[in-house]
């Protein structure tokens, strides 16, 4: 295995490398095309035409109960380049073999902002998060993001893709034999939940719109079936010491309790969106 982690990859010279490779350039492309259409163009869309579609407001009273947090803009930010890293690392580690399973990887990125569209573009969403601008981080995503765009949470879909293609990827006996590899395992997931933690410390998602992603996900990505959900969402703030044991058992159960009831409604539903929507249409309006 290589010797560099993954949180010690540079995520420009891996941006580099997959551009520079005729096989990922393509997915990379597509994948960049469907951000920039099914979350930038969406969402200014609606933004410069108030009024034209609905919005709901995605609050939940356990919010309050989660701090908020300044300090952990950095690790939110972060989401993006976290995806980047570990390319860079499956192709510095495996070379040129991991490049089909690479390009896949990439490719689903593109496919998880076209499944979060199906939701937006029929109904967007927004948090009441506080107008804070003491740091550059801060007044940029005031500045730049409409925040239009809560349920189901694109960062927690990306973070849940993340860290289950790499575990996927890795767990290839074809591709890797180290068992040294659990460790890196372990450390993207760790990582993923603390970007998703992050999401709801700085106030740029609800609980209900973490429900949302994993519901989202489990319908998108077999490699994220009920019982990932389940550890997943049972780890969150685990080891939080500004929230009560008592207040983040409570938000736990509730996330985890909104999933089942999407998982359990949308077996009934011919399109996988529908929960979300109807979920979408009982909270209040802006």
């Amino acid at each position: 295995m290589s010797e560099v982690l993954v949180s010690e990859v540079s995520a420009s010279a891996a941006v580099f490398s997959i551009i520079g490779s005729r096989q990922l350039r393509p997915a990379a492309l597509r994948s960049t095309a469907s951000i920039f259409k099914n979350f930038f163009f969406l969402q200014y869309k609606a933004a410069l035409l108030p009024g034209r579609y609905p919005v709901s407001r995605a609050d939940h009273r356990l919010d309050q109960k989660i701090p908020f947090r300044p300090d952990k803009v950095e690790i939110y930010l972060d989401f993006l380049h976290f995806f980047i890293r570990v390319q860079g690392f499956l192709i510095r580690t495996f070379g040129k073999k991991v490049h089909p399973q690479t390009r896949d990887f990439i490719a689903a990125l593109g496919e998880v902002y076209k499944t979060a569209a199906a939701v937006y573009s029929k109904n967007f969403s927004t948090t009441n998060r506080p107008r804070y601008l003491s740091k550059l981080r801060f007044a940029v995503i005031h500045a730049f993001d409409p925040h239009l765009m809560c349920i189901p949470s694109l960062h927690v879909m990306v973070l849940i893709l993340t860290y289950t293609r790499f575990k996927k990827i890795t767990h290839d006996p074809e591709l890797n034999t180290d068992p040294a590899i659990q460790h890196e395992i372990e450390a993207v997931r760790s990582h993923a939940l603390a970007i998703t933690e992050a999401v709801l410390y700085i106030k740029q998602h609800s609980v209900n719109c973490i429900s949302a992603a994993m519901y989202a996900m489990t319908r998108f990505d077999n490699n994220f079936p009920p019982e990932e959900a389940e550890a997943f969402a049972g780890s969150l703030f685990a080891d939080a010491d500004d929230i009560p044991d008592m207040d983040k058992e409570e938000i736990r159960s509730y996330i985890l309790g909104l999933y089942r009831q999407f998982l359990e409604r949308g077996r009934d539903c011919p399109v996988w969106e529908t929960p979300l929507l109807e979920f979408l249409d009982t909270l209040p309006k802006v």
